[in-house]
């Protein structure tokens, strides 16, 4: 096989897998499959964001574990129910940087991948409630 040919067929080749890997993104990109864009932060770091103005406190947990104690000042929205991206769409700012913990940091860290990928910049307390109570923060 000629060394023209060779080459030709590579390029071809190559022109054909860089249009693949194109409409993979995008169809990546189209159903919103794409890596969430939010920080996991310690209980300092985290009370440092509530300081900001620019910041929205929000309680990912159920009705029932907010009302046994919360964060001041936070909002419940409980990531468990089937509406929960509707009703945080519907009551959270997309100008502030949303600042949300769950008990123990799971739940949080799916709270913010949803909220991420809707558009929200979002700092998820990566220990939760407990950890955020056992290092002595104040609560209501």
């Amino acid at each position: 096989m000629p060394e023209t040919t060779f080459i030709r067929i590579f390029a071809q080749i190559s022109d054909i897998m860089k249009r693949i890997l194109t409409i993979i993104m995008s169809l990546l990109s189209f159903f919103g499959l794409r890596a969430a864009d939010f920080r996991s932060v310690d209980v300092s770091t985290f009370a440092k964001q509530l300081q900001q103005d620019s910041t929205f406190l929000l309680d990912v947990r159920t009705e029932k574990e907010y009302e046994e104690g919360h964060l001041k000042g936070s909002v419940c929205i409980d990531v468990t129910q089937a509406n929960f991206l509707a009703k945080a769409e519907k009551q959270l700012p997309k100008d502030k940087t949303i600042a949300l913990y769950c008990r123990s940091g799971r739940r949080s860290k799916k709270a913010a991948e949803l909220l991420a990928n809707a558009g929200y910049r979002v700092v998820e307390l990566s220990i939760g409630f407990l950890g955020w109570q056992s290092c002595g923060m104040p609560i209501e």
